[in-house]
């Protein structure tokens, strides 16, 4: 009987485990900011204890340290540009993260982004 229990315990507690530091990575994201504002941006993301995320942003603002949350699947991180605070809000699954972004005075749209 523990055998069985102890084994149950571990096949609930698998899928918890896998999803631990599920932001960890390179992420390169398709930025839509509306009309032919855009592009790419490149972000290397570390998840920490507690929820923490840190790392960098590489892109047309430059390059620049990132921080922010990681909730479950939910993650916020933002950064500072000549353009004024950038800010991203999304939805991890697997792989891919998509959400809405906002770019200070350059505007605000939506992202789409694969981690390799």
């Amino acid at each position: 009987m523990k055998k069985i229990l102890l084994t149950l315990g571990l096949i609930l507690l698998a899928p918890l485990a896998i999803a631990g530091h599920h932001v960890n990575g390179t992420w390169s994201m398709d930025v839509d900011l509306g009309g032919q504002q855009g592009g790419t941006a490149t972000f290397e993301l570390e998840e920490g204890e507690g929820g923490t995320l840190t790392g960098t942003y590489s892109g047309a603002l430059g390059n620049t340290a990132v921080s922010g949350t990681v909730n479950g699947m939910e993650v916020e991180f933002s950064f500072d540009s000549q353009a004024g605070k950038v800010t991203y809000k999304g939805t991890v699954s697997g792989n891919s993260m998509q959400g809405s972004c906002n770019y200070g005075m350059v505007g605000e749209g939506t992202f789409e982004g694969t981690k390799s």
